[in-house]
This record gives C-alpha cells, sequence and structure tokens, in this order.
C-alpha cells in the first residue's frame, strides 16, 4: 500500500530526471532530484512503496534509462498510467520497474490517495476511495524478470541455474 502521487499527460524523462543532473548515475542522487520539475516537494516527501499515477504517454522524451532508475531508487512500487512512451516502457521493464496500463484506475486515483497494487493480479484497489480496477498482468515470465530485479540479474541469476 502507498501513497498516490498523480501527474498528467505527456509527462517526459526530462521532468522525471532533468539532464542537468546526469553527470552523476548514483541511485541516491538521482532519486534526490527525481521528478523535481512537475513537484519540487515530490523526491523530499516520496516514501518507499508509493505510486506514481500518469497520464498519456508517460515517459516520452528520449531513451535514458535514467528515468525509471530514479523513479524505482525513490522508491516508486510501481507506476500506473494510460500509456507509456515506448522506450521508457522497456527501459522500465529492463530494471524491473512494474508498469501498469489501466486508464480506468488512471481515472479513478486523485493526489494522496491510498493505493494498493497486487502485481500478480494486475488488481488496483483505491483504498481512499473503496474503488478496484483491473489491469492487465503481465504473464508469468516478466513477473520473474521484475522480481529479479531486471534483466540484467534475471539473465544472471538463469545462467547460473542452467
Amino acid at each position: 500500500m502507498g501513497k498516490a502521487w498523480k501527474f498528467g499527460h505527456d509527462i517526459d524523462t526530462d521532468v522525471i530526471i532533468p539532464a542537468r543532473y546526469l553527470n552523476r548515475s548514483e541511485l541516491d542522487f538521482l532519486a534526490s532530484h527525481c521528478m523535481e520539475d512537475a513537484d519540487p516537494a515530490f523526491a523530499q516527501n516520496v516514501k518507499e512503496g508509493d505510486i506514481i499515477v500518469g497520464g498519456k504517454n508517460f515517459g516520452c522524451g528520449s531513451s535514458r534509462e535514467h528515468a525509471p532508475l530514479a523513479i524505482k531508487a525513490a522508491g516508486i512500487k510501481v507506476i500506473i498510467a494510460d500509456s507509456y512512451a515506448r522506450i521508457f516502457y522497456r527501459n522500465s521493464l529492463n530494471i524491473g520497474m512494474p508498469i501498469l496500463e489501466c486508464p480506468e484506475a488512471v481515472q479513478g486515483i486523485e493526489n494522496g490517495d491510498e493505493v494498493n497494487v497486487d502485481l500478480e493480479t494486475g488488481r488496483i484497489e483505491n483504498i481512499t476511495k473503496k474503488a478496484f480496477f483491473q489491469a492487465r498482468p503481465f504473464p508469468p515470465f516478466m513477473q520473474e524478470l521484475i522480481k529479479a530485479g531486471g534483466l540484467i540479474p534475471y539473465v544472471k541469476e538463469h545462467k547460473k541455474n542452467a
């Protein structure tokens, strides 16, 4: 369960982690500047397990992997959006950042609502409003990849066990 941080449509990677901070790649540094151009208080107030809710085309812009890394390092459990830019979608899965598409949930969740997400089933519960939404869950292989922490840890683990 976490607090919802709601953002609008077309949140680009430069809003997620501004280019002026890309001279360093430490995760705690990236997390400390995550979303600051959209909400200057975000990085100081986000808690482990919170959730980002976005509109259409979330993560558009450049192909920088720093964007989902900054979000994950900030403690976000999952991102729920209407839709994602293709490269952001792929980068998120590559680093094990869970993302769900569910326009109904985006409409039914407000900033600050308490939300619970079951990644295995895709069930989204807005505890504040006592409402439920259903996103399409990832297939078992992708759930394993997310649980492993991304593509590289997944491959390393499976090579070790092969």
